[in-house]
């Protein structure tokens, strides 16, 4: 399979949490400027992109160290999203309905670091890579994945304008099925 080819299939495949977080975000905050949805797909493009990479040097580097942070992948997955998930449905809950819970920085960051941090095992499937290969595939999986989290912020966006207060505890929930998935992938289905 030609390089363009297989980095935009592994740009779709990991590109779905992030697409799921970036619709929680704009379910979450139906009025969200544009700038913000912008900065959205760009911290989850740029993990996408920096996760893969950091593998590939990893396998390059000390493959050995590596193996055993990469059984722990899931778990700090799943703990990350759903402190985040959690705390959303409990501001969800808590808040009256006209109140819109602004997502901080640190809020943006920590989420897509969870949704992209099983991406570090794609860095063992580019190992053949030389570094200007992977630096090309880390490129178009940050561009399928910008392309694909604007669209999802701005779908989550629609549907949190018509869903009012709920649409923080559906966000919530959202991110913490995520976590769920990338636990149960990881722990029992995890990659040959």
């Amino acid at each position: 399979m030609s390089l363009f080819l297989n980095s935009g299939l592994l740009g779709l495949g990991l590109a779905m949490d992030a697409c799921a977080a970036s619709m929680a975000n704009g379910l979450n905050e139906p009025q969200m400027r544009k700038s913000k949805i912008l900065l959205i797909a760009f911290l989850f493009a740029f993990f996408q992109a920096l996760m893969p990479l950091l593998g590939w040097l990893c396998v390059h580097a000390a493959a050995q160290q590596f193996e055993s942070f990469e059984r722990a992948i899931p778990y700090v997955a799943l703990a990350l999203l759903a402190f985040i998930g959690g705390k959303m449905i409990y501001e969800g809950v808590r808040h009256k309905e006209e109140e819109t819970k602004s997502l901080t920085a640190e809020t943006l960051v920590t989420q897509a670091f969870a949704t992209s941090i099983d991406a570090l095992s794609v860095g063992f499937t580019i190992s053949a890579y030389g570094a200007a290969e992977a630096f090309v595939c880390a490129g178009i999986i940050a561009a399928v994945t910008f392309t694909l989290c604007v669209a999802s912020v701005f779908i989550g966006r629609k549907f949190g304008t018509k869903l009012g207060g709920k649409a923080e505890i559906l966000g919530g929930a959202i991110l913490i099925l995520i976590g769920m998935e990338i636990f149960v992938s990881g722990v029992f289905f995890p990659a040959a």
